[in-house]
């Protein structure tokens, strides 16, 4: 006789909602597997370059802490709060340094917040790593986001 599913393994199986301009809803969790989870389920062309920005991230700090909060993925170091954060939007996705004013060059996007700034990716830019690294190391090494 087989045995029936349970709720969560049930909800293992099913593919993540996508929000107002294709953002994945994903439970809120610490760890790899929620942001794994999250970059699976970004729309088309995102999730290879979700992917890329994590495997660069973990490259570059390779103690960094992760976890998915208001269905975004958010990078940071252990009792010092979040560095960063990525969000998908319909056209781009946003990878926000939430000190990023402190970094050397600013990242080119204001915010609303004054400390933050973004970095947005549209589907056919290329990603100049060089640089993404060393802001992520830089952002590494400032006082985080408490969140």
């Amino acid at each position: 006789m087989a045995k029936a599913k349970s709720k969560a393994d049930a909800s293992q199986d099913e593919t993540p909602v996508l929000l107002s301009g294709g953002n994945p809803q994903i439970a809120k969790g610490h760890g790899d597997p929620p942001v794994q989870a999250y970059i699976a389920a970004m729309p088309g062309w995102k999730s290879e370059v979700g992917r890329r920005l994590d495997q660069l991230i973990v490259q570059a700090i390779p103690n960094v802490q992760k976890a998915v909060k208001w269905n975004s993925p958010f990078y940071g170091m252990e009792g010092e709060g979040w560095f960063l954060g990525i969000h998908c939007f319909a056209r781009y996705i946003k990878v926000a340094f939430f000190r990023g004013l402190s970094l050397k060059p600013v990242p080119p996007v204001e915010s609303k917040s004054r400390d933050t700034r973004y970095l947005h990716i549209h589907e056919n830019d290329r990603l100049d790593e060089e640089q993404f690294v060393s802001w992520v190391k830089q952002a590494s090494r400032l006082p985080g986001e408490r969140m």
